[in-house]
């Protein structure tokens, strides 16, 4: 059997952050350091950081006051700030700094007086936090239909954004559909959409024409995971999400010649090598690399780390 792995895949610069951030508070306070929501969607992560103190929570009320705690890499919405002030919470931010440009962007919008519409998934925690983070109505968009059915006049000034694990690629069909309906209508550049996303899919459609099976490691509820498995399968490929080696069902793979193997901007590469080990169950596996890109990105941690590694 022949594994082919895609490049890039795994862990994303804002991901390292995002744990680097939680290692660094309970480095620097000890145990116990509370993280709102799941630091990032992938249980082994979440499991080894429990292991070393951080308590996972989903409300500041369950926060004792004055606590260090950290908000995840989907970002929060203000009101999440507010009441972490009125605890008196120290705060380690550990929102994407891709999460927080687009922020950024929907802030400046409504400053310029336009409707501003978001594209993605409801109920995402990136989700919520964007819409908890604009000063004015925002539109939830998930589909076309949703844009056609939007009681906005079409001379409305609007701008749009996007949840930035659904990708430029992803959201295509929905910005012409705005397009259409809008006559003045504005959005992000294409550079500022999450490179990550975007590399990991791109790879993704590459190892498509090669393999005769994708694998994709990653949690069920990883946005930019479950993405990658869709490409695989709109490209005509058989392709599974799993979340490591003892979720991986081999029968499922007998007779293929080739997997593609691959694994979400939350999934460690240990769990990588996991499903590798668990393939070398059905005979010999000759393991290669797709050529492809090879990310150098670093986000800088807060100020407070910086200065204690110094």
């Amino acid at each position: 059997m022949k594994v082919i792995l895609a490049q890039p895949r795994g862990f994303c610069a804002g991901v390292v952050r995002a744990i680097d951030i939680v290692e660094g508070a309970l480095e620097k306070y000890g145990a116990p350091v509370y993280v709102r929501h799941e630091i990032v969607h992938n249980g082994q992560v979440v499991a080894e950081l429990k292991a070393r103190g951080a308590r996972f929570v989903e409300s500041l009320a369950e926060v004792p006051r004055g606590a260090p705690t950290v908000f995840s890499a989907h970002g929060v919405s203000h009101a999440v700030e507010r009441q972490a002030r009125r605890r008196n919470l120290t705060v380690f931010d550990a929102t994407c700094p891709l999460v927080a440009k687009v922020h950024a962007h929907a802030a400046r919008y409504v400053e310029q007086g336009r409707t501003l519409i978001l594209i993605g998934h409801a109920g995402h925690p990136e989700v919520e936090g964007t819409l908890g983070r604009v000063e004015g109505p925002v539109h939830l968009v998930q589909s076309e239909a949703d844009v056609a059915a939007l009681v906005l006049a079409e001379d409305t000034p609007v701008a749009y954004v996007t949840q930035t694990t659904l990708s430029v690629d992803d959201t295509k069909a929905i910005i012409e559909a705005l397009e259409k309906r809008f006559s003045n209508v504005v959005g992000p550049e294409t550079k500022d959409i999450c490179y990550a996303t975007q590399n990991r899919q791109a790879a993704v459609r590459a190892l498509s024409r090669l393999v005769d099976v994708v694998l994709v490691v990653g949690a069920k509820n990883s946005s930019n995971s479950n993405r990658l498995r869709e490409i695989g399968a709109q490209a005509g490929v058989p392709s599974y999400l799993v979340a490591d080696k003892d979720e991986l069902d081999l029968d499922l793979l007998r007779g293929a010649n080739t997997i593609g193997l691959t694994a979400g901007a939350s999934a460690p590469e240990v769990l990588v090598e996991g499903i590798i080990e668990a393939l070398r169950g059905l005979g010999p596996v000759d393991v290669a690399l797709l050529p492809g890109v090879q990310e150098s990105v670093e986000f800088r941690l807060p100020f407070e780390f910086l200065a204690s590694s110094a």
